[in-house]
């Protein structure tokens, strides 16, 4: 295997492109929402839904699928810049839940903030060996249930085992 090198100017580059893309897909998802009723404009992400991404966190923490089973859709889909477009339930807990989950030590939700059906949240994730990396995560939800979540990585080894596995 073999490491990858970036500069400290390349990595804090990569986060503020980062940054930005997630404050412009916040702004293109408001501005669909405003223009698709019936969203109401205005409207802050429920309490409830704030509650179901901080307990889908913290069953990851606990290596519980359970709870997360339970917090999404039936119909629930995933997307990420690893190969993963649009999978399914089923999908998302072979190729990700079962093969990520061991690496995760704890998850710092940095931000989480939404609006009516839809949320966007920034997490800190530390492995167990120690290494962490940064994503941004949007939200959808239906009848008090997850929809559908896409995560845009904050570098190219944003999820556990690829940042974990990682040389310094």
């Amino acid at each position: 295997m073999t490491g990858i090198t970036m500069s400290r100017r390349d990595l804090l580059q990569a986060g503020a492109c980062g940054l930005a893309g997630g404050a412009g897909l916040l702004r293109a998802a408001t501005a669909l929402a405003e223009e698709n009723a019936p969203i109401t404009a205005g409207r802050e992400l429920g309490m409830s839904n704030e509650e179901i991404i901080r307990n889908y966190y913290a069953a990851w923490e606990k290596k519980e699928w359970s709870p997360i089973g339970n917090l999404l859709a039936d119909d629930f889909t995933f997307t990420s810049p690893n190969h993963d477009d649009h999978i399914s339930k089923s999908t998302f807990k072979t190729r990700c839940w079962e093969s990520q989950v061991d690496y995760i030590k704890h998850f710092e939700l940095e931000s989480v903030f939404g609006k009516d059906d839809q949320a966007f949240v920034k997490y800190l994730c530390r492995t167990k060996n120690g290494k962490s990396f940064r994503n941004v995560e949007y939200w959808k939800f239906r009848d008090a249930k997850v929809a559908s979540i896409e995560v845009y990585f904050g570098s190219d080894l944003g999820f556990p085992s690829a940042a974990s596995l990682r040389r310094r």
